[in-house]
């Protein structure tokens, strides 16, 4: 008898992960409201049915997304209706009889990346799929929101614009043609002029460089970035050379080398035309040696990733 996988795990504390054929996100509140006062902000009989004083009405809704990797990415987003439409809402929401036949049509509230305001103010037809389920939009009336719902997107081009923690890796672009894997389980952010990955046990900072000195070979390059790095055992120091002429480099340090609480590891990856990138990981745990070095391994020049793989 054949056995079910294990669920995803977070690759922080271990704790299961939501299943990895559906992700689930949710948008806090409609765009047009954010920054409004809280006191603006009222709920008509339910938390998911919204009016806001000075900017309109809202209903929650699931917007489904068909992702490759046989992945559905669900967000949990916001319609904007009429006053009248909210008001009908409102009325059977809480009607078991009448709610799964509820239809609500709207206008997408929500600027969703890697769409951003090409799909904010699509009109489009909410449905209930489960009656113990907010309404789905199922429906578009122009051709960018018949688009949206129908076509298959690359995952990891639309998963890597949500900072939240996923139950999935996620191949992310730092630019330049350079992409990392960014873990499950560690939510993301750009600061101080780094990608930065973090969970409650690890962290990852990705930076990239540029040699300002044309033709200098990769390991001239890889030298100069190491230029002040601290003198580690060379059984924790490693270097490949990769093809076409590039190389990269690995050193970690312990608690006992840095007096610091972590472990650390620090990386670059140089190609021959001076692009690099250097990575830094942290974490807690001796035994996570191994994922710093998958997170280092996968630091990698690739080419743009199209955004639709339908």
């Amino acid at each position: 008898m054949s056995t079910a996988p294990p669920p995803a795990s977070c690759s922080c504390c271990g704790d299961a992960l939501a299943d990895e054929r559906r992700i689930d996100i949710r948008f806090g509140l409609p765009d047009a409201a954010l920054g409004t006062p809280e006191e603006a902000r009222r709920t008509a009989g339910a938390d998911a049915l919204l009016r806001v004083d000075g900017v309109g009405s809202f209903v929650r809704c699931l917007l489904p997304l068909k992702l490759s990797g046989d992945t559905e990415l669900v967000l949990g987003t916001w319609l904007e209706v009429d006053e009248e439409t909210l008001r009908r809402t409102a009325s059977v929401w809480h009607d078991e009889a009448a709610y799964p036949g509820l239809v609500v049509r709207g206008r997408l509230a929500n600027a969703v990346e890697p769409w951003g305001g090409e799909v904010l103010g699509l009109e489009m037809t909410a449905r209930i799929a489960d009656p113990e389920e907010l309404p789905y939009l199922v429906e578009g009336h122009e051709p960018t929101a018949v688009g949206l719902l129908g076509d298959v997107w690359g995952r990891d081009h639309v998963l890597e614009r949500f900072p939240t923690p996923l139950p999935v890796a996620v191949r992310t672009d730092l630019g330049d043609g350079w992409s990392v894997e960014r873990s499950a389980g560690l939510s993301a952010r750009f600061a101080d002029g780094a990608d930065q990955f973090a969970g409650p046990d690890r962290s990852v900072a990705v930076a990239l460089f540029q040699d300002d000195r044309a033709g200098r070979a990769a390991e001239d390059f890889l030298a100069a970035l190491l230029d002040g790095a601290p003198e580690v055992p060379e059984s924790r120091r490693h270097t490949e050379h990769l093809p076409g002429g590039g190389v990269r480099h690995a050193f970690w340090c312990t608690p006992e080398d840095t007096g610091r609480g972590r472990h650390e590891l620090t990386a670059y990856a140089v190609e021959p035309d001076g692009s690099a990138a250097g990575l830094y990981c942290s974490h807690a745990e001796p035994g996570a040696h191994t994922w710093a070095g998958h997170v280092w391994r996968s630091l990698r020049r690739h080419e743009a990733a199209p955004a639709s793989a339908g």
